[in-house]
């Protein structure tokens, strides 16, 4: 029993499915649902079966942003942040928690992304979009500023231009368009997105999972460093994994000539 009220949250195979479980409403996200959102990314992040997170949404479509029609009186789930850190923590960072997952993080995309909803697909580690699937930081289409730390992410993955045509026109991007500049890693067929997006998390679940957290780390805080700093940094967390059962695997494996088999430990 989950607890949640707006999200499926369920694990198998090494795997935390979260799924956005309003499909009447597109997936239209309330500050209830970004408390369930960021819970089960702390619940996956704790539990140390879990080795990658997928997001996706039920029914027709990924999210479609802010519920504009959500009634503020309704029951609200508990923020997983209390106290004094509430008051200074914005409850737009959702997506920042999502981006600051230490396991891997594929967003699975059927529908449309929009607004908020951008935000959490771009917050993921790796998008997977169905061909179905469209795009758009519509915030300009309501008449407002972007939220959700969706002018850090999209130039970060399109470039500042192509940031800027999305957040002036609030144009609708279809998925080939999206793979063609950087938005996502990959287009399947509407059909396929599921069965891929399960072979590709079970492929990182099934291996080195404290090397995979590591590099993953790695990559995000290069961002900000110099060379020298970053391959010492390198060197340092290297040494890590140097004493892990699965280090000790990926030596023997590479003597006996065979498949690596990884136990996360």
């Amino acid at each position: 029993m989950t607890g949640f009220a707006d999200v499926l949250y369920e694990v198998g195979d090494g795997t935390a499915w979260i799924t956005l479980n309003r499909p009447e409403k597109l997936n239209a996200l309330t500050w209830s649902s970004w408390a369930e959102i960021e819970t089960a990314i702390d619940r996956a992040d704790a539990d140390d079966a879990v080795r990658c997170v997928v997001i996706t949404g039920a029914g027709r479509g990924f999210c479609a942003g802010t519920d504009l029609t959500a009634d503020p009186n309704q029951p609200q789930f508990p923020r997983p942040i209390e106290g004094r850190a509430a008051l200074q923590r914005t409850r737009y960072l959702g997506p920042e928690r999502v981006h600051r997952c230490r396991k891997p993080v594929i967003a699975a995309v059927n529908g449309v992304a929009v607004g908020a909803g951008l935000s959490l697909a771009l917050a993921a580690d790796i998008r997977i979009a169905a061909e179905s699937a469209r795009f758009s930081a519509i915030f300009v289409k309501r008449g407002i500023g972007p939220d959700t730390g969706a002018t850090w992410f999209l130039p970060r993955l399109v470039g500042s231009d192509q940031a800027l045509a999305m957040l002036w026109t609030g144009k609708m991007v279809p998925a080939a368009e999206a793979k063609e500049i950087g938005l996502v890693t990959e287009v399947v067929a509407d059909d396929a997105l599921v069965q891929r997006t399960t072979e590709l998390a079970s492929s990182i679940a099934h291996g080195p999972s404290i090397a995979i957290e590591i590099a993953k780390r790695l990559v995000y805080d290069g961002a900000t460093r110099d060379l020298v700093t970053q391959t010492e940094q390198e060197q340092f967390l290297q040494q890590a994994t140097q004493a892990t059962e699965d280090a000790k695997e990926g030596r023997l494996s590479f003597i006996e000539r065979r498949e690596p088999r990884f136990a996360g430990r």
